[in-house]
């Protein structure tokens, strides 16, 4: 949602700065200001937002960068900025669903039956402990790929979404997976978990981590709306 706050808001002529972690390297970038890279610690990011006079930080960090949450919330609270965090609900089991929710990504390594064959869609940062069991295969998807080698019983997608129910339902079936695993990116219901639920699947689903409690608005409308931009 980050792309698309942003453009909105330069859409009414505000000037926007958006600040990107560089981990993507082909990122799908937003209109305005583009910065890259991390600011030094929150020691840096308050020298920064103090120096630019920002009149709100809108935390837009995915729901798993939990240190680039914590950093903004420190900051802000530390310079007296108004910051606002703009983040979807987590998904939610529905009926058909087998669900098995971990509190972490070891969790969700340890979760794995032996010999299971799985469809991971973690990220690339994540998939090295997946890699590690040795009596796991299956498929890891990601945008671009990982840090690390992927052997030779794994096969690596790098595709960007959105994806469609039938091209899950095709994945899935297709490299024989008996279970799908998955962050709780949360808003618009994913179609992997529809292609699980479909196919009778469990689904190892990460739950959040923790993040300081701000006021958070659960879409671009109500993040307008607050910053006293709406229509």
């Amino acid at each position: 949602m980050a792309r698309e706050a942003a453009n909105a808001l330069v859409a009414r002529g505000q000037p926007v700065v958006t600040s990107l972690a560089g981990v993507t390297l082909t990122p799908h970038l937003p209109q305005g200001e583009i910065h890259v890279g991390g600011f030094g610690g929150v020691a840096g990011l308050m020298n920064y937002l103090a120096h630019e006079a920002f009149d709100w930080v809108v935390d837009a960090a995915h729901p798993f960068a939990a240190q680039m949450s914590a950093h903004a919330h420190e900051a802000c609270k530390s310079v007296g900025l108004r910051l606002l965090r703009l983040e979807a609900p987590a998904w939610q089991p529905q009926k058909g669903d087998a669900w098995h929710r971990v509190d972490s990504m070891v969790q969700a390594v340890e979760a794995l039956p032996r010999n299971a064959k799985v469809v991971i869609t973690v990220g690339r940062k994540e998939i090295a402990a997946f890699f590690a069991r040795a009596d796991v295969s299956g498929v890891a998807r990601m945008i671009e790929a990982p840090n690390c080698a992927v052997p030779a019983h794994w096969q690596a997608l790098f595709e960007r979404p959105p994806f469609t129910l039938e091209a899950e339902i095709d994945l899935l079936r297709a490299c024989g997976a008996s279970l799908l695993v998955s962050k709780n990116a949360g808003g618009a219901r994913a179609a992997k978990l529809d292609a699980a639920a479909a196919l009778g699947l469990g689904v190892v689903m990460v739950a959040r981590p923790f993040k300081p409690a701000i006021k958070t608005v659960i879409n671009v409308s109500e993040m307008l709306g607050t910053l006293g931009f709406a229509d």
